[in-house]
């Protein structure tokens, strides 16, 4: 065990962020998505929901100041709605982790996003299990 490193980032996960470079991106990404058909680096996170992992990654994990919107969603397939409470979820806990919880996050179309994914350093499948509660962050410079 290592001082101030959250119990729930798994030695696998700790890597994955660690090796990641500036415009690097990971999927938090939810129970159902397609993972290991998109990713390279697929990283398990059972039974954890995606705000406790915003919560334990983002102290760690500096957000990309050199875009528009460091963060990513899927955006809700015509016909369909997305929670909003799943948003506010996720902004509550990038508040909590010191980032800007009020900062845009870019919504992507369904395909779109799987192909996005398929660019990212790692995925991570979670236990969430709200609709669309895929998340991707890019990662920025480290404060030094």
């Amino acid at each position: 065990m290592l001082n101030g490193i959250p119990p729930i980032l798994s030695p696998e996960l700790l890597d994955a962020l660690y090796r990641m470079g500036h415009g690097d991106e990971i999927l938090l990404a939810d129970a159902h998505f397609p993972g290991d058909r998109l990713g390279r680096r697929v990283i398990r996170a059972d039974g954890l929901k995606t705000p406790d992992l915003l919560n334990a990654i983002l102290p760690l994990f500096p957000l990309d100041t050199f875009v528009d919107a460091p963060i990513s969603m899927m955006e809700a397939v015509p016909g369909d709605a997305l929670d909003p409470n799943v948003e506010a979820a996720y902004r509550t806990a990038i508040g909590q982790a010191g980032a800007n919880a009020d900062g845009p996050i870019e919504r992507i179309e369904r395909y779109a996003f799987y192909e996005r994914a398929k660019g990212c350093f790692a995925i991570v499948i979670t236990g969430e299990m709200a609709k669309y509660g895929n998340i991707i962050l890019r990662k920025g410079l480290a404060n030094i």
